[in-house]
Formats: structure tokens, C-alpha cells, sequence
């Protein structure tokens, strides 16, 4: 069996210090070099909870989102989550992301194959498609083979307005879903669905049309070629984030599937059964959700993420 999760695990981010015996004083007016940093990954409460609610999921390959490096990610591994022993693969590419959060993966399985996608351009206007990336890497399953996935994270639906950002970046979303499907068929061809791959990540984006527009994303999540697995579970079941609204704005909160598992037509028909959104590390103020919390999490803060991790366990492909 292989578990595979995908976890916006928001701002995974590592804070500076300088080392012991530079003058911070000196060193702004004179410069400095990396050598005379020290780093401790931020917002620590959080974070712990973070590392918790990953242990708790024991996946066997763990896609992730909102990460800010390669560096950040390995400090995180090894300080909370065993080290190399937990997860000896680890797969970070900077992106197009102006804010440094990436796409990245931690794997119990080998990976054999990476391939960034963030290159790939708008003809039109010939700007990065991705803003983060579409990251592309194969892990290797000693009883099944190669599982080609495909992490996301697409354009959140704020636009620095105040209200209205779903509508207006909508076609940004859209694009990039119908680049996803072409980065796929450029893999496994016209009848990808037939090959063994996953496309999962945050896809900022829900497929119910409400007062706030309709959705960017419904071209990938109903494309053929893939299903959404989350849609096995009873419609009240199905979300993976929780927005607390905006009373000032007559806004109410809200509780929509932006986290998705869109396994190809043959993974999906080898694994019929339904996923698991794991709820345990949102905070109180998520009050549709009733069940156990980690110890720690508060009504508003601290809490592991705003976002629920989704996982999909499969037996073969």
C-alpha cells in the first residue's frame, strides 16, 4: 500500500538570527554573510502542531504547500517530524512565488524523477502560467511501480481588493488547470487516464458558484482523464478549509473543498474507497467540525493549518 497526503501547511518558514558574538549593529551597517546567521523555523507553536498532525497522517508520500525552501523543509523533518529516518526524500524547487512559498514533497519512497513546470509561459503575454510551480516528480513503489503526481498550488482568489478577488483572478486559475491537463497529456498522451499518475495540491478554488462568482478550477477537477475522490464522501464532508468571514462585509464563514486528490481513471478504479480529510488541527472557531483536537490547539490560534490535509490510501495502480 502506499498513503499519499497533500497538506497546505501554511508558511512553513524559517526566521533569522544572527550567530552568537555578531554585533547586530555592526553587521547592518557592514554587511553580512550567511555564515553569521542562524536559523529556527518560525512560529513554533504552530509548527509543532504542523509536525503533529503530519504524524499522525503516517504517509508514505506527502505533498505539501506553502513551503519556503528546501532548507526550511529539511529543518522542519528533522526537528519535528525524525529526520531522514521518517522521510529520506525530500523535494523542494524554488518557483515563481514573489512571497517564497513552494511545492514540495517529503517521501518514505524513492523518487526517480523531478520536472518544474514553472517555466512554461502564457504565449499571449508570455508570463510565468504557474505562480508557484506545477512540480512534477515520480516516487517508486517496490510492489507497483511508478506513481507519476503532479503538486499544485494554484492562484489564491485574492487580488488585494477587498472583496470580488474570486471573480477577477478566476481566468488565472482556469488557465493554469487547462496547463496542468496539458503538462499530463504531454506525459501520458490523449488517453492519460490510462497511465498511473495523481495531480493534488491546493487548488485556491471551490466548485460551487455563490455570491462570490464562479469556480476556475472545474475544467481539471471534471476532466475526464482524473476523479475527484473527495466527491466519495457525503457533501457536507467534503471540506478542507475553514474561512472565518468578515462580519464588517455582512460575510459569513465558510467551509469549502480547496484541497483536491485527483487520482487518474486506472488509480482510481484500482481504489475505490473514499479519502480521509483529517480535522484534528484546525482550531475552535471550526465549530462544524466536533471531533478531537490536538492538545494545544486554540479557538483561533495556535492551530497546525488553516487547511485540512486529504489523504488517499492505495493499494496498487
Amino acid at each position: 500500500m502506499l498513503r499519499l497526503a497533500t497538506f497546505n501547511v501554511e508558511n512553513l518558514y524559517t526566521k533569522f538570527r544572527f550567530a552568537r558574538g555578531v554585533d547586530p549593529r555592526l553587521a547592518a551597517e557592514q554587511g553580512f554573510t550567511t555564515e553569521m546567521l542562524r536559523e529556527r523555523i518560525a512560529d513554533t507553536d504552530a509548527k509543532i502542531l504542523t509536525a503533529d498532525l503530519i504524524d499522525l497522517l503516517d504517509a508514505d508520500v506527502l505533498v505539501l504547500q506553502e513551503v519556503e525552501g528546501m532548507a526550511t523543509l529539511k529543518q522542519f523533518r528533522d526537528r519535528y517530524l525524525g529526520g531522514r529516518n521518517a522521510y529520506p526524500y525530500v523535494v523542494v524547487l524554488e518557483g515563481n512565488d514573489s512571497r517564497g512559498i513552494e511545492v514540495g514533497v517529503l517521501s518514505r519512497l524513492p523518487v526517480t524523477h523531478i520536472r518544474s513546470w514553472q517555466h512554461m509561459v502564457d504565449p499571449a503575454s508570455h508570463h510565468p502560467v504557474f505562480n508557484r510551480d506545477c512540480l512534477e516528480v515520480d516516487v517508486h513503489h517496490p510492489d507497483h511501480g511508478t506513481l507519476t503526481l503532479y503538486a499544485n498550488h494554484l492562484k489564491s482568489m485574492r487580488d488585494g481588493e477587498a472583496d470580488g478577488g474570486r471573480a477577477r483572478t478566476r481566468w488565472i486559475r482556469q488557465q493554469q488547470c487547462r496547463a496542468v491537463m496539458e503538462v499530463v497529456q504531454t506525459r501520458f498522451g490523449p488517453d492519460a487516464g490510462d497511465h498511473p499518475f495523481v495531480v493534488l495540491g491546493d487548488f485556491n478554488d471551490y466548485l460551487e458558484t455563490d455570491e462570490q462568482g464562479e469556480t476556475g478550477i472545474a475544467d481539471l477537477v471534471r476532466w475526464p482523464q482524473v476523479v475527484n475522490v473527495v466527491e466519495r464522501l457525503p457533501p457536507d464532508e467534503r471540506w478542507t478549509h475553514f474561512w472565518k468571514g468578515q462580519p464588517d462585509r455582512e460575510l459569513q464563514p465558510t467551509y469549502q473543498q480547496l484541497d483536491f486528490i485527483l487520482p487518474s481513471r486506472r488509480v482510481a478504479l484500482a481504489n475505490p474507497w473514499p479519502p480521509r480529510i483529517e480535522r484534528r488541527g484546525q482550531p475552535g472557531r471550526a465549530q462544524r467540525y466536533e471531533g478531537a483536537r490536538l492538545p494545544g490547539v486554540g479557538w483561533d490560534r495556535p492551530k497546525a493549518s488553516d487547511h485540512c490535509p486529504v489523504v488517499l490510501d492505495l493499494s496498487g495502480w
